[in-house]
């Protein structure tokens, strides 16, 4: 499959279970375990370039072939429920809406960039569906899970994963939503 990524742009993709060095701990520890794990590829970046505009502009991948992953926090009174939105680069996810009737939530919004960071174990502007904590659901867009080839990161900014939406859609706590992305 090396030699088939198609938007890859000027990148060289490894198999990810070759460089654990270019993902987040969490990250690894799940790929390590993953039953699709031979179908994801890692690029090694400049972390100045891992915002994905910037990213896709400087390495030619196309900016449609891009999956954002962003993280909400759904309240209702105390109770605090965290979930990761997946879209592509082109949409927005439906945080007031979708996801937070989804999380039972009465207010959604995104996560402070702290708890994020701190409990997913990623960094910022490099958090992925890949390796997130069990108990949040991996919310994909209908877009996302059917997209041969995705650009997602790869939880740090020097790095990012090549995967397929199938695996994705196959991730522990996956659920295509219809109507996330808009």
């Amino acid at each position: 499959m090396w030699g088939v990524w198609t938007i890859a742009g000027s990148l060289k993709p490894v198999p990810a279970l070759d460089r654990l060095d270019l993902v987040a701990e969490p990250v690894a520890a799940a790929l390590r375990s993953l039953p699709d794990a031979g179908r994801v590829a890692v690029v090694e970046i400049d972390p100045e370039l891992a915002d994905t505009a910037e990213f896709c502009a400087h390495y030619g991948s196309p900016l449609e072939a891009s999956a954002n992953c962003v993280v909400v926090a759904g309240r209702r009174g105390d109770a605090v429920r965290y979930a990761a939105c997946v879209v592509l680069a082109t949409t927005r996810a439906d945080v007031n809406g979708v996801v937070r009737r989804r999380l039972d939530a009465r207010k959604a919004s995104f996560a402070p960039m702290d708890d994020a960071v701190s409990l997913s174990g990623m960094a910022y502007g490099g958090i992925t569906p890949v390796g997130l904590p069990a108990d949040w659901p991996v919310l994909l867009s209908p877009e996302v899970a059917a997209a041969p080839e995705l650009v997602i990161g790869s939880g740090v900014r020097g790095g990012k994963l090549l995967v397929p939406g199938e695996v994705l859609a196959k991730l522990p706590g996956a659920e295509v939503v219809e109507g996330l992305a808009r």
